[in-house]
């Protein structure tokens, strides 16, 4: 079999119960693979390099960060690249389409992948999820991720094209981990505001009302969505009716109802935010009170002895 001139870069920590079917979907295909470990406690390295993987540790400071350092200081062997989380994987049709791509839009800067979302075993049709276009394919030179917590887009240098097959998305992980990803989540989300580019070739997706449909979205997202009153039940209502999540049947209220109370402590912690800033310069306020020089009675006398 011919491999196809891709290089796979996969971000990792402790992924294990992932990897093997994320590294199984490209082995074979592509002409190199990438694992970007921060420091795994488990199975992850050694799964790594039974698939032949190239594999490096970098300690973690952000998952755009994280994916900009490799793309900047690794010695990646092709044009293109393709990004993939450890509990993604590609279906036999979308490798065969993207080997076409490739061929055939020889003037693409990058190509949009269509993730389907697997949910305790349900793919997810509604609810918004589905189609969900990312940008994980490009060329190496002409892309690079903005600098956010979370949340984070690939700013291409050029025209993407789509393809059309699936993307496969499904954590194996139990509710547990599920909960403590979206908090870890809703906590960054809730310190994330828009920061210029630091070093590197990061850029920045711009927040604008009549730009592309990425930069509506976080128009939207930045300078409206955080603003409204009673969020968790609009974007209840928006993933169960509007966006049809009552045809996902149980697991679809399930999953649009989760979402919803995530949203909802997003909106506890930018109270939660405000007050301790608020304590924060109070204290500070104290405090600079306490160490000025008296101005009652007599003071002018110290001050001129």
């Amino acid at each position: 079999m011919r491999l196809t001139p891709i290089s796979v870069l996969v971000p990792t920590l402790n992924e294990e119960i992932h990897l093997v079917r994320c590294l199984e979907s490209v082995a074979g295909w592509a002409s190199q693979i990438l694992v970007v470990d921060s420091f795994s406690q488990d199975r992850t390295r050694e799964i790594a390099l039974r698939f032949g993987a190239h594999f490096v540790q970098h300690r973690f400071e952000g998952y755009a960060r994280q994916k900009n350092w490799a793309l900047d200081n690794l010695d990646i062997a092709n044009d293109w690249i393709l990004i993939l989380d450890a509990d993604e994987r590609l279906s036999r049709e979308l490798r065969d389409e993207i080997t076409a791509m490739l061929r055939s839009k020889p003037t693409a800067a990058g190509f949009y992948l269509n993730r389907r979302f697997i949910f305790y075993g349900k793919w997810i049709r509604y609810c918004g999820w589905y189609p969900s276009w990312n940008l994980r394919l490009f060329r190496h030179s002409l892309g690079r991720y903005e600098a956010r917590e979370v949340d984070e887009h690939l700013v291409l240098n050029g025209r993407a094209e789509y393809c059309h097959h699936d993307l496969i998305h499904e954590d194996l992980r139990g509710l547990e981990a599920w909960i403590d990803k979206h908090n870890r989540y809703s906590s960054y989300e809730t310190r994330s505001l828009p920061v210029a580019p630091q070093g590197g070739k990061e850029r920045q997706l711009k927040a604008r009302l009549f730009g592309s449909q990425c930069e509506r979205k976080r128009f939207i997202k930045d300078r409206i969505w955080p603003y409204l009153p009673g969020r968790s039940v609009i974007f209840f209502t928006y993933l169960y009716f509007v966006r049809l999540g009552f045809l996902d049947g149980e697991r679809g209220f399930v999953f649009c109802l989760m979402h919803a109370i995530f949203e909802e402590f997003k909106v506890v912690k930018r109270w939660e935010l405000k007050y301790q800033r608020q304590c924060s310069q109070d204290l500070n306020g104290l405090n600079s009170e306490k160490e000025s020089p008296s101005t009652g009675p007599g003071s002018e006398l110290r001050s001129v002895g």
